[in-house]
């Protein structure tokens, strides 16, 4: 059988003095519209310095995986993604260019950054998308294994890595941006 609860004491004089002067106090604010608009600019500011958003500079860019790696390239310079499923490979071409396909009524050469970046890789059935993008008027795919998609990379941290082979920067979490002009794009030199 339970414990009956026991009885809870309340001073109703004590409730009733605190209501007087919380209404008293009310009453002595609101000394009229000013007095209340002032009441609420006060409010108004200290919830908004309590909401105040720090602005981190940041670099947009679409991440990839390629050869175990994370790679990126600027947003501005990605066209679109594709599938790889609509790459034709093309007979007597350098090892870095693994073929062919249509973007946008256009057709494209795809790279290999595995070729291009000195990495270990399988064959074109590890390749899931082709990353489109536009560099000094040309419009080339970069084949990838994986697409993490688009990223905000904080500027903070970031390290340079020009004369470190075709990279802008390097993340701290190693994601890596690369330089398209350096990379041995069509209409450039070839690594």
């Amino acid at each position: 059988m339970a414990d009956p609860i026991p009885p809870v004491l309340v001073d109703f004089g004590a409730l009733q003095r605190r209501l007087d002067e919380a209404e008293a106090r009310l009453a002595g604010d609101a000394s009229g519209e000013a007095g209340r608009a002032e009441i609420l600019a006060q409010r108004a500011l200290a919830i908004a310095g309590s909401r105040e958003v720090v602005h981190v500079e940041s670099v947009p860019v679409v991440a990839f995986a390629v050869g175990g790696e994370r790679y990126a390239v600027e947003v501005e310079a990605v066209s679109q993604v594709l599938e790889a499923r609509g790459l034709q490979p093309l007979i007597g071409t350098p090892p870095w260019l693994l073929g062919a396909m249509v973007a946008r009524t256009r057709i494209v050469p795809v790279l290999d950054l595995r070729q291009l970046l000195g990495l270990g890789g399988g064959g074109m059935s590890d390749l899931a998308r082709v990353v489109v993008v536009e560099h000094e008027g040309e419009a080339f795919g970069l084949a990838v294994e994986a697409l993490e998609g688009r990223l905000e990379v904080p500027r903070a941290g970031l390290v340079s890595a020009h004369g470190a082979g075709p990279f802008l920067w390097v993340a701290p979490d190693r994601l890596a941006l690369l330089d398209l002009s350096r990379l041995g794009a069509p209409g450039g030199a070839a690594a």
